[in-house]
């Protein structure tokens, strides 16, 4: 399975969009990913890959997975499959 084009349609659905009009250098902001949705995604992200992300819904910007970007959450979730796969 790829990461990258699995975690960008995840991240698409959310954002009730084309998967072709995310791009890696969006914020969730800039895609109008809301909370909820963030914390959606991280869900779906971590069935896909049956990974756990370390993400703290109450803090979402605390800890180590960056949600910074559509291409930080890609890079952040390769690495977590490398490192539990």
């Amino acid at each position: 399975m790829d990461v990258r084009n699995k975690v960008i349609e995840i991240i698409a659905e959310q954002a009730v969009m084309d998967v072709e009009d995310v791009k890696p250098e969006q914020s969730l902001d800039d895609l109008g990913i809301d909370s909820l949705a963030l914390v959606e995604s991280i869900f779906a992200i971590e069935e896909a890959f049956d990974i756990s992300v370390p993400f703290n819904a109450n803090d979402p910007g605390s800890g180590e997975f960056d949600i910074s970007s559509v291409g930080a959450i890609v890079k952040a979730v390769e690495t977590l499959v490398v490192e539990q796969g």
